[in-house]
């Protein structure tokens, strides 16, 4: 793959999303994009440095290009987890500066940190003199009762001169208090506008949009004023949409997906996954989404929420689960 954010290079991304971007999900997404960009989960500093760093960071080799996203504010530590991850292999290292939950601010670091532009550029440029690998920041357009223009432009312009190669922003401000962090994804308003107004005051940098984006249609829209688009829930829960993600960055013309072959690599996988101890449940819990709005889904979906969770579950029930699908829209076919 091209070089992360050389110029000109259009990049797709699916979001870091607490939860659901482990390495299982990141696996299934691979198999449906080969050059979307992935997120881990954010992982924090002090965990990367003193925790099981393999289940906290290990991640398949056809993963990449994948990203390590780390939460933290203290820019000795956040160096030291930023050369962990790159021995470990990751393609980039991103700064969370936007995840609004208590826990993160309990720890003065995600979107509390746009009130500390000076900070966060310490803790970036801490990083880039710690690694070889890019090191970028995904933030929000404001927080609280601050004004989204200055107070991007103040992040953007301390995070640049730091060294920043990327600056994702996620299109809404985050509300520190009175919005859970699933109402700070849906409550506050987006303003795309605010981010294209940011790229045209940065023509020279990488400015890439988060928030809201549901479809491929919308994703090449917003590349005309940006150089990325991060997919977030749309990419969970309707992950089918990554199977034309490529052609998108081509500019081509998708092609059919052949989606039996996907599920043998993920039968394969999980297969796998067991054998070491695993259970079939932690990889298909993030495909019950695949068939979305198709013929079969339902049933797809119902296998998959029952079977794949009793113990000794095996891939079988992924091949039923599809079967399922393929039965039902060949017998509306007919």
């Amino acid at each position: 793959m091209t070089k992360l954010y050389d110029d000109g290079v259009k990049i797709l991304a699916v979001a870091p999303m607490m939860d659901w971007t482990d390495r299982h999900c990141r696996y299934f997404h691979r198999q449906l994009s080969g050059d979307s960009l992935l997120y881990t989960e954010m992982v924090v500093a002090d965990a990367a440095i003193h925790g099981v760093r393999e289940r906290l960071l290990g991640f398949d080799a056809s993963e990449h290009p994948v990203a390590l996203q780390l939460g933290g504010s203290d820019p000795a530590k956040l160096a030291e987890a930023a050369r962990i991850g790159e021995g470990f292999g990751y393609d980039e290292i991103n700064l969370n500066v936007g995840c609004p939950s208590d826990r993160v601010q309990s720890g003065t670091f995600g979107a509390c940190l746009m009130k500390t532009p000076e900070l966060v550029a310490e803790c970036v440029a801490a990083m880039k003199g710690a690694v070889t690998i890019p090191v970028t920041v995904k933030c929000r357009i404001g927080v609280d009762h601050q004004d989204p223009e200055p107070a991007l432009d103040a992040l953007a312009d301390q995070v640049f001169v730091a060294g920043t190669d990327a600056l994702w922003v996620h299109a809404r401000k985050a509300w520190l208090e009175g919005l859970s962090p699933k109402e700070n994804r849906e409550i506050p308003p987006l303003d795309y506008d605010r981010v294209y107004r940011l790229k045209a005051r940065y023509p020279n940098r990488f400015i890439g949009i988060n928030g809201g984006i549901q479809t491929l249609a919308e994703a090449r829209a917003h590349l005309a004023h940006v150089d990325g688009v991060m997919l977030g829930r749309a990419a969970y829960h309707t992950p089918a949409i990554l199977a034309g993600a490529d052609a998108l960055l081509r500019d081509e013309v998708a092609e059919a997906f052949d989606f039996a072959a996907l599920i043998d690599t993920m039968a394969d996988y999980a297969d796998r996954h067991i054998a070491s101890g695993g259970r079939l449940g932690h990889v298909t819990r993030h495909m019950v989404g695949l068939f979305h709005g198709l013929a079969g889904a339902r049933r797809y979906r119902q296998i998959l929420s029952t079977d794949a969770n009793k113990p000794g579950a095996g891939s079988e029930v992924l091949r039923s689960a599809f079967a399922a699908v393929e039965l039902i829209r060949d017998s509306e076919a007919a």
